[in-house]
């Protein structure tokens, strides 16, 4: 049997997945979390868990931070990312900060069971379209989009100025100082090879990284 364990801020969707873990013969949904601090409080007090199905856009933390501390509280936890976003905007992220696999919320009833099975037996699930991205051949360095280069912080400033939001306004946003800001927007530019915050937006909206 294959313990599952969903954490998710909307009930809805909480209630829709329990439904579809729970009609599966070989797996059992084991609790639930409406947040991180929920999911962490939690964790200790079901027993084992085979399978964690993580929304990206818990309220109280982002979900790239979380895979992040699991990596130090859980390491043996297999972590299914789920987003109402597509794979390009998070997948490589959630992948590279210790996620097992990424489905989007509208995918299929099946493939979200078919991955919950493929992450349970140690594997990864992506789709065929992310998997592209993973093969050699297909794709070169010089072509892998800029964004996927960037560390969590850089990413999280692109989108705000991508937003139309001024460094100040970021600096603010993220209780850091101006100065700090301004060094971050300097990196990302240097990676990405931009040289304007009128660029930086630009490329956030061709890349529809943000909604």
């Amino acid at each position: 049997m294959i313990r599952v364990f969903i954490a998710d801020d909307h009930e809805l969707i909480r209630n829709g997945f329990a439904k579809l873990v729970n009609s599966e013969d070989d797996l059992r949904l084991v609790g639930e979390a409406c947040s991180a601090s929920q999911l962490f409080e939690l964790l200790p007090t079901v027993g084992r868990i085979d399978v964690l199905l993580l929304d990206i856009g818990l309220p109280d933390r982002n979900g790239l931070e979380v895979l992040k501390d699991l990596r130090l509280r859980a390491p043996e936890l297999r972590t299914l990312v789920l987003s109402m976003h597509p794979e390009e905007r998070y997948a490589l992220r959630a992948l590279a900060d210790g996620a097992a696999g990424y489905v989007t919320k509208d995918a299929a009833s099946d493939e979200l069971v078919n991955a919950i099975r493929r992450v349970y037996t140690k594997g990864r699930y992506i789709s065929e379209t992310l998997a592209e991205q993973f093969m050699p051949q297909s794709r070169t360095r010089a072509e892998t989009p800029p964004h996927t280069l960037l560390s969590d912080r850089e990413h999280e400033i692109l989108l705000l100025i991508g937003s139309g939001m001024s460094v100040r306004e970021v600096a603010e946003s993220l209780a850091l100082s101006i100065n700090t800001v301004n060094s971050y927007r300097r990196r990302l530019q240097q990676k990405m090879r931009l040289k304007s915050n009128a660029e930086l937006t630009r490329y956030v909206l061709l890349h529809q990284l943000i909604e």
